[in-house]
């Protein structure tokens, strides 16, 4: 089956036979009935707005079993996943060695809200393998961790202003739900009913990739900012990849300013090496959060800084964050087993030269067909825009119009057995169980439904 897929792909793709027709919708008359029944028990039938599917066509697709690389609907539908829980299953859906760990720990209990080895085994394999952090703090999400970081910036710099980007998402703590106002430097505006504008005030929100508006925020505020937080690459929001210049230019300023620098690696973090986007970029921020990654997808954070820093959390110093289920041991032996397996030679090298040559196939089939369409990646992550620029680096360069776009092919991929995120503006992941032929056939989905999108442009 690998030859003939192979053969099918050899040569130019922008010359491959596609079938052009719009494929039946597939059945969710399950899952539309979970959706009704849970509508009566959740605000908007969901406990994540994403996942009620407002973006795209249909009603949300109810998950009941992954494995590997696949995931199967309430209807029993077969999918090739590129979600993955949005971005921890680097490892695939119920990965053996991950299962056989938690089952393990589990038969001695799941929750203590005490100190067990397994919380000291996970942080040794961080520390000893990232040179970012001396000092580490377990949290039970990466909102939480983001949160906690940013407190122990203020409560290390006596400082309260915090500065935060455009396009980019940390969570849903009060002093991140905040958007960009009218001017170039501004405070931000609250993003959400139940913000108070008094905590909104106590954020600047300025663009992406801007020297300039970097450059007048820390001479209108200085002084005044305790830190400034930027996605380690933005991937919440399109993938906006920074030029290592900008970043060189974001260190320096806040090093020179006294403020630190926070970069939040929820989707980065092990995903595009084991030191996420810091040791992508050389980059040396003062705090680093981290997400369910680190937990194979089980619901964990984490914070880390150097020794110094991180001796202000309390009990050591003044800083005061706690949480009754940190370091659950579930969690603990799924970060054990998973970043295991991660840091295996070769283990990055292979997952990013995959999704790579994925990436690059369905590019040159677009280029080929002189399609408005870019795919922009890195590592393995990666992310689709009907757009005809060659960098989107901040989100105004994001065109809400294209989203129509999305919605059709999300239909078309969904008809065809493939699962994206709900979104356009949301990234795809490969993982380690993609094999060469799920991606020929994701890739032949993608060309076909990319070919009906553009039928009648």
């Amino acid at each position: 089956m690998l030859e003939s897929l192979k053969k099918m792909f050899s040569g130019n793709e922008g010359d491959m036979p596609v079938n052009t027709g719009s494929k039946p919708d597939i059945s969710r008359e399950k899952s539309k009935e979970l959706y009704e029944k849970a509508k009566t028990y959740f605000p908007g039938g969901v406990n994540s707005p994403v996942r009620a599917f407002k973006s795209v066509y249909g009603t949300p697709l109810f998950i009941q079993k992954g494995d590997g690389c696949f995931v199967w609907d309430a209807d029993g539908n077969q999918f090739i996943d590129f979600c993955g829980s949005w971005g921890p299953l680097i490892l695939g859906h119920n990965p053996t060695k991950v299962r056989e760990k938690v089952i393990e720990t589990m038969q001695n209990g799941m929750s203590f809200g005490a100190p067990t080895a397994l919380e000291n085994e996970l942080a040794e394999l961080i520390i000893k393998n990232n040179k970012h952090v001396e000092k580490i703090r377990f949290t039970s999400s990466g909102t939480e961790a983001v949160m906690s970081a940013i407190r122990l910036a203020r409560g290390y710099t006596k400082r309260d202003k915090i500065l935060k980007f455009e396009g980019c998402y940390h969570g849903h703590s009060d002093s991140l739900l905040v958007k960009a106002g009218s001017g170039l430097v501004t405070f931000g505006e609250t993003s959400s009913l139940g913000v108070p504008k008094s905590f909104a005030e106590e954020t600047i929100v300025i663009p992406l990739n801007d020297t300039d508006a970097l450059t007048q925020a820390f001479a209108q505020f200085k002084d005044q900012l305790a830190a400034v937080i930027i996605e380690g690459i933005p991937a919440n929001n399109g993938l906006l990849i920074q030029d290592p210049a900008y970043i060189e230019f974001l260190q320096k300023i806040c090093k020179d300013n006294g403020t630190l620098l926070i970069f939040d690696e929820v989707i980065t973090g092990f995903r595009l090496g084991f030191e996420g986007a810091a040791g992508y970029y050389n980059a040396k921020p003062d705090i680093v959060t981290y997400g369910k990654i680190l937990g194979g997808g089980l619901p964990v954070g984490m914070y880390g800084a150097s020794a110094e820093i991180m001796g202000h959390i309390s009990p050591d110093g003044g800083v005061y964050q706690a949480g009754t289920l940190s370091g659950n041991p579930v969690a603990m032996a799924a970060g054990i087993a998973q970043l295991t397996e991660l840091l295996k030679s070769g283990f990055y090298k292979e997952l990013n030269a995959k999704a790579t040559e994925f990436a690059e196939g369905i590019q040159r089939f677009a280029t080929a067909r002189s399609y408005k369409f870019k795919v922009f990646h890195v590592g393995s992550i990666f992310w689709f825009a009907f757009t005809d620029k060659d960098k989107i680096q901040c989100a105004e360069d994001i065109d809400p119009a294209s989203m129509e776009k999305f919605k059709i092919m999300h239909r078309e991929l969904l008809n065809r057995g493939i699962y994206l995120g709900p979104s356009g503006y949301e990234v795809g992941f490969v993982s380690a169980t993609h094999t060469k032929i799920e991606l020929e056939k994701a890739k032949r989905a993608i060309l076909e439904a990319l070919d009906i999108v553009f039928r009648n442009k």
